[in-house]
């Protein structure tokens, strides 16, 4: 059953200027989308930050006809609509300042479940293929739920591994749920909702998978979890924006290290390098860091752990050293303590978590293993 509030904010959010965050203020200062478009245009003007430009538009008719062929296309496609201001959101994404004002849903968001979302490029190598594969193959015996954006590459083989596994999956779309992109995952999103998964796009009926909604996209898969893995890309390659609007909701994200020689690894090592990622050294080590329980199987780890004793270097040894009295010492502090610039103590950093000795906290904190 459709509903009259949903019609109007459909309206509302089809004007031009309007956009998730205006939408948001508009709907909290009088109290629904309905009263915002009956409401005279002078009384909305009041509003700081809403000037004439913005408000002109609203009360359009043809917007109000389009609300209702969208709603008739969700009626027909069993699309369900969810809006923000009446708390239907996933709490974690409704806690974003630029969450979607309207979500549309196909299948269940099992709410109940931790949300891990993880992305990386459409390139994937053997070697992120293999994380994925081992990831979901140890932690099968878990519940929760896997966020990715659907297409090629990483995403598919999130999704499929997710299936093959019995956990459910989140597919998040970058258009409307009138087309699919890539075709080639059309089959895998109907398994998706075959195995109690769940589709997701913040756009309508009338939008197409254009350039720019992939970023916007990528907002969504941050923000439904409280992590974020990314597996493999390169630089200024999407996930990036993905990591980067994680660390903007304060959550957590964890990098897959790889060769510096390896274009699609070295957009994590540079998350790693900022400390804006914490790597990844082990699957056991990510499982507990996720907060996942412990399993009564032994879990083998990503790179086996060795006998051998690895002598570390004098500044290395110095910087282990001052993390290991100082737990979550900042990087600010360790710089004082060092008298040396950032950029000479950081690859001494990267190094000590490549080698499981230390590890990188929010904040840019640090711990010695």
């Amino acid at each position: 059953m459709y509903t009259e509030e949903q019609l109007y904010s459909i309206a509302l959010r089809k004007c031009s200027l309007i956009g998730d965050i205006t939408f948001n203020k508009l709907v909290r200062t009088f109290g629904s989308a309905k009263a915002v478009w009956e409401i005279p245009k002078k009384e909305i003007n009041k509003t700081d930050g809403i000037g004439k430009k913005i408000v002109v538009d609203i009360g359009n008719p043809e917007h109000l006809k389009f609300a209702e062929k969208e709603i008739l296309f969700c009626e027909k496609n069993s699309v369900q609509i969810k809006l923000r201001h009446q708390n239907e959101l996933p709490d974690l994404l409704n806690e974003c300042d630029d969450a979607p004002a309207i979500l549309y849903q196909k299948g269940n968001f099992n709410s109940d479940l931790k949300a891990v979302s993880i992305v990386g490029t459409r390139n994937i190598s053997s070697y992120g293929k293999k994380f994925i594969e081992d990831f979901f193959t140890e932690t099968k015996d878990y519940r929760f739920q896997s966020v990715s954006g659907l297409a090629l590459g990483v995403d598919k083989e999130v999704h499929d591994f997710s299936i093959q596994n019995k956990i459910p999956t989140v597919g998040v779309l970058a258009h409307g749920f009138h087309t699919f992109y890539p075709s080639k995952n059309k089959k895998l999103s109907e398994k998706i909702l075959e195995e109690n998964g769940v589709l997701l796009t913040e756009f309508n009926s009338s939008q197409k998978p254009d350039r720019e909604n992939f970023i916007q996209r990528n907002r969504i898969v941050a923000g439904l979890s409280p992590s974020t893995i990314v597996v493999e890309t390169a630089f200024g390659g999407g996930s990036i924006s993905t990591a980067t609007f994680a660390n903007g909701y304060n959550r957590e994200v964890y990098a897959l290290p790889g060769k510096i020689t390896d274009k699609y690894s070295q957009g994590c090592n540079h998350l790693i390098l900022q400390n804006k990622a914490t790597t990844i050294s082990t699957i056991k080590d990510l499982i507990d860091i996720l907060g996942f329980n412990q399993s009564s199987h032994k879990i083998e780890e990503l790179f086996p752990s060795s006998e051998i004793i690895i002598q570390l270097t004098e500044n290395q040894s110095l910087v282990y050293e001052i993390i290991m009295k100082n737990p979550n010492i900042n990087l600010d502090e360790l710089i004082q303590k060092m008298d040396l610039s950032s950029h000479k103590i950081l690859p001494i950093i990267l190094e000590l978590e490549l080698l499981g000795r230390v590890k990188s906290l929010s904040g840019r904190q640090f711990v010695a293993i």
